[in-house]
């Protein structure tokens, strides 16, 4: 085999293997909420989300997962699935986490900036006298950034 061929296999099999943990990340990631008595789902998302505190909210009563969005933007319609939307009618606040499982945060981030403007312009549509924020949960090390 030449070593462009197998070059391009490995990386296949990366990317397939990278796909395959994010994804059972999300999974376990969409279970876990925490309620006024206690919190449900995996048991190690629970300990990792318990360790920034400001999660918990975001992962509570008042959130949802994998919520469906559509509409147009800039004269394009788009239809996307936020990972976890967290909404609070009483301080007008939505905000949207993003679950990353990238280690190296700059790789696809002009991407993951130009996804959540688009999310938060949907959101707009809908919710046009909140104050929306965007967040990247980076969840290798369960460390959470304000992106807009």
């Amino acid at each position: 085999m030449t070593n462009k061929l197998q070059s391009l296999l490995n990386a296949k099999k990366q990317t397939s293997v990278a796909t395959g943990i994010g994804g059972a990340m999300h999974a376990k990631l969409q279970s876990v909420f925490f309620l006024a008595d206690g919190a449900i789902g995996d048991k190690d998302i629970i300990n990792a989300v318990s360790n920034v505190p400001e999660l918990r909210e975001y992962m509570g009563e008042k959130s949802r997962t994998e919520v469906p969005i559509a509409g147009i933007v800039n004269g394009v319609f788009i239809s996307r699935r936020i990972d976890r939307l967290y909404v609070n009618e009483q301080t007008k606040t939505v905000v949207v986490l993003d679950y990353k499982t990238d280690t190296n945060r700059n790789r696809f981030y002009k991407k993951y900036i130009e996804q959540l403007t688009e999310y938060r312009d949907l959101l707009k549509q809908i919710y046009p006298d909140f104050n929306i924020h965007c967040k990247i949960l980076w969840t290798h090390d369960f460390t959470l950034e304000n992106v807009i």
